[in-house]
């Protein structure tokens, strides 16, 4: 069989879905980058399938690997926005560059539920310029996990939280991605299987991913057990589709649809 070129996010969150694919060097290809230009890969056909921000299935005929994703029922701790006033003096947000997802859910959380209407600028993820160049920023991944934001005097508003504070629901960031028939049902059988290896293990996934950091590997096994959830069932799939509704309501994105899977 020919090679899968897979793109996987380059963040920590994605690892426990990717760890055991890493031993099909024959079958998967992967290489890591952020949300964002994962899903331009995807959208470019330079991969064959990627574990793209959630937003991204809107982009084009696609299908979805069937309970395996990245998920937050709740605090995510990695997806916030760090202000230094508070939200109702919001005026002006910089948006980190790296994701498109992210943005979209906080074009959704400011006009449905934190009642503002800022201007957004994009911006490079780097917090002390970002701040210079707007009231709050918003940051994802690895950068938002580690920062710590009480010695900068800043809030940070939890989006996974305020997500589920809105409607009750899980918010699904991203999930493995790609168009019909790139997929075998054994490939999403051995993804699945990679899946349940990686979330079973938790801490070992943070220590490989933070090598010689303690501190971060102990961060990042504590968010991977508490923060992250890897399935997508009944419940995710409604938050999936709650999200695209609404983003489509705000003009962050284009037409919502149903997910499709392999």
């Amino acid at each position: 069989m020919d090679i899968l070129r897979m793109g996987a996010v380059s963040f920590l969150n994605s690892r426990p879905l990717v760890r055991g694919l890493e031993r099909w060097p024959e079958r998967f290809r992967i290489r890591y980058d952020l949300p964002r230009a994962c899903a331009d890969l995807l959208h470019a056909g330079a991969i064959d399938v990627g574990l793209v921000p959630s937003i991204e299935y809107l982009c084009g005929d696609y299908r979805a690997v069937p309970d395996a994703a990245v998920v937050s029922d709740g605090p995510v701790r990695s997806v916030a926005l760090f202000a230094a006033v508070p939200i109702e003096r919001i005026r002006t947000i910089a948006l980190d560059t790296s994701s498109r997802t992210s943005v979209a859910l906080l074009r959704v959380l400011c006009a449905r539920h934190f009642g503002i209407a800022p201007g957004f600028v994009e911006h490079r993820p780097a917090i002390d310029a970002m701040l210079r160049a707007a009231d709050a920023a918003l940051l994802i991944g690895d950068p938002a996990l580690l920062l710590e934001h009480a010695l900068k005097g800043l809030q940070k508003i939890d989006l996974g939280a305020e997500w589920k504070a809105m409607t009750g629901l899980p918010f699904v960031y991203a999930f493995w991605t790609g168009r019909p028939g790139a997929l075998t049902t054994a490939d999403v059988i051995v993804m699945q299987q990679a899946r349940a290896e990686g979330e079973a293990d938790p801490d070992g996934v943070a220590r490989l991913f933070f090598d010689g950091d303690p501190v971060a590997q102990r961060i990042g096994g504590e968010y991977l057990r508490e923060n992250i959830q890897f399935r997508m069932g009944e419940r995710e799939l409604a938050g999936v589709e709650r999200f695209y509704g609404l983003a489509a309501d705000v003009g962050a994105s284009g037409p919502a649809k149903s997910v499709e899977f392999y």
